[in-house]
């Protein structure tokens, strides 16, 4: 990390060196398997790519506001009060545990399509915030990749994110909707809900043992390159 101050205004801007860890960082983190990716390849089957980019521009929107929030070291409050994190952590459940009994639930009609409509982009903004996996990753990246509160630094965090993401999440809702043939019959189609909503609540495993969280993330050794003089 490059830091400088000018007149009041403290500035950081990320090291160059740090640029494709974060990078790769942020593949890692936003291609594998977890609840953002599981409802995206099950809404690409069930509703198709083009539905399905609003939830898909939501996931963007509730990570970027999750970083830049963070940023200002919100991360430090599940150091302090610990409440605070198995207060999150039981809402995450609950609401997990709801949305997999909303994807099993989810029948096919006459003409093979899904009952229900896909997530909103609200919603799945909103759903970051309850999203354990979301906290561990944005905790990460701030901590290993930024330093203070430097807004440039926090614009190619974001920046950094989309790119990825749009790739990333592109890729499981293609691989749902290229599932569509297979999931032509009422009974596959269903099936396959059932498959994905136990896989949802699978997620919960590391959040049940205490695995993953912000306030682990947050509690990492920083990593930072400071430029010479």
């Amino acid at each position: 990390m490059i830091c400088d101050t000018k007149g009041d205004r403290y500035l950081c801007m990320i090291d160059p060196a740090l640029i494709l860890p974060l990078v790769l960082f942020a593949f890692a983190s936003t291609g594998t398997p977890g609840p953002n990716n599981i409802m995206l390849l099950t809404s690409g089957a069930n509703f198709g790519y083009r539905r399905t980019v609003p939830h898909m521009v939501g996931i963007w929107t509730g990570l970027v506001s999750m970083l830049l929030i963070m940023s200002t070291g919100l991360g430090e409050l599940f150091d302090r009060y610990p409440v605070a994190e198995i207060i999150l952590k039981v809402a995450a459940t609950g609401y997990m545990l709801w949305l997999a009994w909303k994807i099993a639930r989810a029948a096919p009609v006459e003409g093979g399509d899904a009952t229900g409509t896909p997530m909103t982009l609200l919603q799945a903004a909103a759903f970051q915030w309850v999203n354990p996996k979301a906290w561990a990753m944005c905790a990460t990246a701030v901590t290993l990749y930024s330093v203070g509160s430097g807004w440039l630094a926090m614009a190619i965090l974001a920046i950094v994110f989309i790119m990825v993401s749009s790739v990333t999440n592109s890729t499981w809702i293609v691989l749902g909707q290229q599932m569509t043939r297979f999931l032509s019959t009422p009974g596959r189609l269903r099936a396959f809900n059932i498959t994905m909503a136990l896989l949802l609540v699978a997620s919960l495993y590391p959040i049940l043992l205490g695995q993953g969280s912000a306030g682990q993330a947050a509690a990492a050794p920083e990593i930072s390159a400071q430029s010479p003089d």
